[in-house]
């Protein structure tokens, strides 16, 4: 006799445990895996420490490129802003004059219309705004004396130039308003940068801003060391020009000495530019410790071409306002040349400069959150130097 109870499928059971309970077990230790997997990346997403510093100093970098960017923009809407005023002030003007020699048409036209010395369509005419075509009538001009025949050519140039003058006009409030819009973009391009780096500076742990320190002094030691070695390459240089200097004059004076007596001049050919250079930079010492803001020209504070500029501007030389054109506003020399008063250019888009006070050693505005100070120009690396200027 068949049985009747049914069979029990196979593999409901293993090792005693029901299916479900075993899938939900596998599950659970799946998702438990999962979730260690994914929170060890963002341990190791977390930058290190050197990381950090190279995005901020290139945060940094950005800033005064941008700094660079507003300082040209803020100098270029400036020089708009004065041309338009000039621009509308002269149409004014013009205007005034051309409404004076309309009037003066006016009057002759109503003097003639009066005196029936002309037809009603010629006073018609005197009075239109555009009345060129009328004038260059053979007939009218004829009856015209040579006093309203100044006037007419009177107002026809004024009307012309006015015109002309208008149209420059419109042209620079339109110059002005990109230039506005310029200032603004360069505007918030720096503040953005400099926020990006403080909240990257914000997520250090004391330990870390020490590690931090830590790692900037060790630059600060090398570029010492890369100061006083170019201090002592200087130093053999000048020794050895002096040297041979000395033996030129020698060998003039014996050569020299049965002949006309005359003596050759010791003076160096700089003289004036290391006048000019000594005041330059004492007025840069004079403002040490003084905070760099991007923008500033003094005399509280100052961006890095800024100081540059005031500094010279100190010794009479005036010195455009950008990093940008200050690099083209001098001699270039050989850093191995370089003289106290030069201005040191950095980094290939020329975005920094300071001057150089001798011994591998310059006074700049650093950078936002830092004062005018010495340091070594190879500060950040002798790749970051781009160029020395010899401004006067």
């Amino acid at each position: 006799m068949a049985s009747h109870r049914k069979s029990r499928p196979t593999g409901t059971r293993v090792a005693g445990i029901r299916t479900p309970a075993l899938a939900t077990a596998a599950l659970t230790s799946v998702a438990l895996l999962s979730q260690s997997a994914n929170a060890a990346p963002e341990a190791d997403d977390k930058p290190s420490l050197e990381e950090v510093e190279k995005k901020v100093d290139d945060l940094y970098r950005q800033a005064g490129s941008a700094t660079e960017k507003y300082n040209a923009a803020k100098e270029k809407t400036a020089k708009q802003r004065k041309r338009a005023d000039a621009l509308i002030d002269d149409v004014a003007k013009r205007t005034q004059k051309l409404n004076e020699a309309r009037e003066e048409l006016g009057s002759f036209a109503s003097a003639q219309y009066r005196t029936g010395a002309a037809a009603p369509d010629t006073a018609t005419f005197l009075l239109a705004d555009t009345p060129q075509d009328y004038f260059d009538q053979t007939q009218l001009m004829d009856r015209m004396t040579g006093r309203q025949k100044v006037a007419v050519d009177d107002y026809i140039a004024q009307q012309s130039e006015t015109m002309t003058k208008r149209q420059e006009a419109t042209e620079s409030l339109k110059a002005l308003t990109e230039s506005q819009g310029d200032l603004k973009t360069a505007k918030a391009t720096v503040q953005r940068k400099l926020a990006a780096a403080r909240e990257l500076l914000s997520k250090l742990t004391a330990e870390e801003k020490a590690r931090l320190a830590a790692i900037e002094k060790e630059k600060q030691e090398e570029a010492a060391r890369k100061a006083a070695e170019l201090a002592r390459q200087q130093a053999a240089q000048q020794q050895a020009q002096e040297e041979a200097a000395q033996q030129q004059d020698s060998g003039s004076s014996s050569s020299g000495s049965a002949g006309s007596g005359s003596s050759t001049s010791t003076a160096p050919a700089d003289s004036s530019y290391a006048t000019k250079a000594d005041k330059a930079l004492a007025f840069a010492r004079a403002q040490i410790g003084k905070p760099y803001v991007w923008g500033a020209v003094g005399p509280g504070s100052y961006d890095c071409s800024g100081l540059t500029q005031a500094a010279w501007k100190a010794a009479g030389v005036d010195l455009p306002r950008t990093t940008y054109d200050q690099v083209n506003a001098g001699t270039t020399v050989p850093l191995s040349q370089a003289q106290p008063g030069d201005l040191v250019f950095f980094y290939d888009d020329v975005t920094h400069v300071g001057i150089y006070i001798g011994n591998g050693m310059m006074i700049h505005a650093p950078k936002p959150g830092t004062y005018v100070r010495e340091e070594s120009i190879y500060y950040d690396g002798e790749s970051a130097i781009h160029s020395v200027v010899r401004p006067a």
